[in-house]
């Protein structure tokens, strides 16, 4: 079984900082493999083995300060 990516679009990154708090909350849900993150695009990429949980995605880039939609 492969793993699922889905892709969310962040406001307010402006940083590599910004980022590294991003990944570190994403990156904390169970079941999350892979987080890409770029302050440049606003682009999250959030891979999962069972399918991503958007619901938490959302919560814990809010959590870092942020705010998503998925795209």
């Amino acid at each position: 079984m492969s793993a699922t990516t889905t892709e969310f679009q962040v406001t307010g990154m402006t940083c590599g900082h910004c980022e590294m708090s991003v990944r570190e909350e994403v990156g904390e849900i169970a079941g999350v493999q892979v987080v890409e993150v770029s302050h440049e695009t606003g682009l999250l990429s959030v891979s999962a083995e069972q399918g991503v949980d958007e619901a938490a995605v959302l919560a814990a880039v809010s959590e870092a300060g942020y705010s998503a939609v998925r795209v």
